[in-house]
């Protein structure tokens, strides 16, 4: 038998398998293709404000001093379920973040002062701030005290704060609370709370850390990340409390950005995502 008539059949049978081949691989691309465009779809589900599609970039304002919600990590790098969120927010938009790192009691002059197009940053959604910005809201949020391990001056609530040092951030909901109880003191002929202010919630943690405050005003879920970290460092002060809508802000004449961002929201509950982040974070207690 010659060399030809053993090969041709056995070429016959190499061709048909490359073919075969051929094939399978064009048909796996072509379904890989399909399903990035699907995903790249489905990433700019929401259209987003004529400007921010314009700029093709959304920028927040956040204060990245309080975890988990947004904070900076090791290599100064925006991280939180806030930080998630909000970069999920963009990606629906067709569009990317970007991100200033604002204290918090600068975050409404600076969207009013057009330095960013939102407000990210547990801001609890208040009558008085629904008079300067407009707000849609996302998540929930509580009040706590947070005291040293073995909880030495015995905090159970506000009530207990009489002549007390507590140490909060600057322009925060804590920071008025505390005031209002100070107030009820004084009018019963108690000494008032020693309300230590400081621009920044990291720094008014240290405060108690070091041993210069007796507790530290701050939300459940920033105090419930800083006791993961820290277990025998730091325990909550009493049961929390002021339950509070949180809202993302953005300015009052902005009815375009009011329409997208609640789309957005919406579209994250709907595929899951939205609790997907905020069990990621140990925050599904606060969905709304």
């Amino acid at each position: 038998m010659s060399y030809d008539r053993i090969s041709s059949p056995r070429r016959k049978r190499d061709t048909a398998r490359a073919r075969r081949t051929a094939l399978a691989t064009s048909t796996a691309v072509a379904a890989i293709l399909t399903l990035v465009g699907a995903a790249s779809g489905a990433a700019a589900q929401v259209a987003a404000p004529p400007d921010i599609a314009k700029a093709g970039k959304i920028v927040y304002c956040s204060d990245m001093t309080g975890p988990p919600l947004e904070f900076l990590d090791e290599s100064t790098k925006p991280v939180g379920s806030d930080i998630e969120i909000g970069e999920d927010i963009a990606k629906r938009f067709g569009v990317k973040a970007e991100w200033n790192n604002i204290p918090f009691k600068g975050l409404i002059p600076a969207l009013l002062a057009k330095q960013c197009d939102a407000v990210i940053s547990q801001l609890f959604d208040k009558p008085e701030r629904r008079e300067a910005i407009g707000l849609v809201d996302y998540m929930n949020s509580s009040e706590a005290l947070l005291v040293r391990a073995g909880n030495p001056q015995k905090i159970h609530g506000l009530e207990d704060l009489s002549g007390k040092k507590v140490a909060v951030e600057n322009g925060t909901t804590i920071q008025d609370l505390l005031g209002e109880q100070s107030k009820k003191f004084v009018a019963a002929g108690k000494k008032p709370i020693d309300i230590v202010v400081f621009p920044k919630d990291t720094d008014a943690l240290q405060q108690l850390q070091i041993g210069q405050a007796d507790a530290y005003g701050t939300t459940l879920e920033t105090g419930a990340y800083y006791m993961q970290k820290a277990p025998k460092t730091f325990e909550v002060g009493g049961p929390p409390f002021h339950q509070i809508l949180c809202a993302i802000g953005f300015r009052k004449d902005d009815a375009a950005m009011a329409t997208a961002l609640q789309k957005a929201i919406d579209a994250m509950k709907a595929d899951g995502s939205y609790l997907k982040i905020l069990t990621k974070w140990g925050l599904e207690g606060d969905k709304i």
